[in-house]
């Protein structure tokens, strides 16, 4: 199995740990309130404006999104999942990042007319050009 599509699956693991069904995924609260096994919670009061995006509407959302897939990486979960190997550069951890707030299945579902990155942004809260890459990776690894 190559990386990305084990990646995919991890998220979908992932996803269901969580209990998440539906998008937007909620990730203040999967930050704020994780598993057991997982990382410490987050207080995301405590963070500074430097490290949210604002370039975009949603962009603060993408922040958190990398904020969760490096806690996700470095929990003894994400250790038992092998995500310290999958996860060796800056743009495979934003790739993670996607997959996570863009699960496959999620994104799958939709009606081919919503599979783009306009609708997709809404219907995920996230940024257009993050959508837009999701899709791209989809149609590379599908």
């Amino acid at each position: 199995m190559d990386e990305i599509k084990e990646l995919e699956t991890i998220t979908d693991e992932l996803m269901k740990v969580f209990e998440i069904t539906a998008p937007p995924i909620p990730i203040e609260s999967m930050l704020q309130r994780p598993k057991p096994n997982m990382w410490e919670e987050v207080d995301i009061n405590q963070l500074s404006g430097s490290f949210l995006s604002i370039r975009e509407h949603f962009s603060p959302r993408m922040s958190l999104a990398r904020l969760l897939a490096r806690h996700v990486a470095s929990s003894p979960w994400g250790k038992e999942h092998g995500l310290m190997r999958l996860i060796k550069t800056e743009e495979t951890l934003r790739s993670f990042a996607r997959m996570l707030v863009m699960p496959q299945e999620m994104v799958m579902a939709l009606s081919s007319g919503a599979r783009n990155p306009t609708a997709m942004s809404m219907h995920f809260e996230v940024p257009e050009d993050d959508a837009r890459q999701r899709l791209q990776e989809l149609v590379d690894y599908l």
